[in-house]
């Protein structure tokens, strides 16, 4: 097979990040918004560490099989996680409970400990879920995709818009610092800089909306009547009933766990 067609374009960089297709590119987008809208729900809802477990590991699984550029996916996981870090260093101190252990005379409770490791297990699965399912489609077959699921048309013209000039205000923006920098500016913590930036914020909002109304004028002469045509086919296959039967399936197992601790911390306190 040619270089050329074994990889394809993701949005979400540029359009300029290169793909390489995977098992998981075979399924429809409408499978796999379902798929991770069930997933991330099921995830999200649950109320014990069982199913973060099991959905994280899930999550790598399926993250190792969708060929993501694995040093660009710890980046961005990494970039969460500080946050994720300074949570679980907090919630412990913080939430009344049982002492698991003293940290210059402060204790920490055993549930703030296991609510932190929830909150990091949940996040982390669904952001590697998200990554791996959506995160390596094109942004016009995503946008096709929520408005064939009946997503309000708005919402998916917003999403789209918003992937396609963000690079542009990013270029706006380096210019316009560039140009700050030619004129021998230091950023310090002074009046000066404040002003500055604040200089600078203001006139990129203005350059935008400029933009913006230059592109809708454009997009009238071209006959733009606020209607997304859909002229794509999409084909459902067996394998997208597959990956929305495995996601169902996920969330009866994360009910049935649910159920299950329910009833047993009924018979507990009986």
């Amino acid at each position: 097979m040619p270089q050329f067609l074994e990889h394809s374009m993701t949005s979400w960089h540029g359009q300029q990040l290169l793909h390489q297709h995977s098992l998981v590119d075979q399924f429809d987008p409408r499978a796999r918004i379902l798929a991770m809208t069930l997933f991330a729900l099921a995830t999200v809802f649950s109320h014990n560490l069982l199913i973060p477990a099991i959905a994280l590991c899930l999550s790598i699984g399926v993250a190792l099989r969708a060929n993501l550029d694995m040093q660009r996916t710890l980046r961005r996981v990494l970039a969460m996680d500080v946050f994720i870090v300074l949570m679980i260093v907090m919630l412990p101190l913080t939430t009344p409970g049982d002492a698991l252990f003293h940290v210059f005379g402060f204790a920490a409770s055993q549930q703030g400990f296991v609510q932190a490791m929830m909150i990091a297990l949940k996040t982390n699965a669904v952001v590697l879920m998200l990554l791996a399912l959506l995160g390596t489609l094109e942004a016009t077959t995503l946008g096709h995709a929520l408005a064939r699921l009946r997503v309000p048309e708005k919402l998916v013209h917003l999403m789209l818009f918003t992937v396609r000039y963000l690079e542009v205000i990013g270029r706006e923006y380096k210019r316009m610092r560039k140009a700050m920098k030619a004129r021998a500016f230091q950023p310090r913590a002074n009046w000066h800089t404040w002003r500055s930036i604040g200089y600078l914020v203001g006139m990129l909002l203005i350059r935008s909306l400029e933009r913006s109304e230059r592109t809708y004028a454009a997009m009238k002469c071209r006959g733009f009547n606020g209607r997304l045509y859909l002229l794509d086919r999409a084909v459902w296959r067996r394998c997208d009933n597959l990956l929305l039967l495995a996601a169902v399936g996920f969330v009866l197992l994360a009910l049935w766990v649910s159920v299950g601790v329910s009833v047993n911390d009924v018979s507990m306190n009986e």
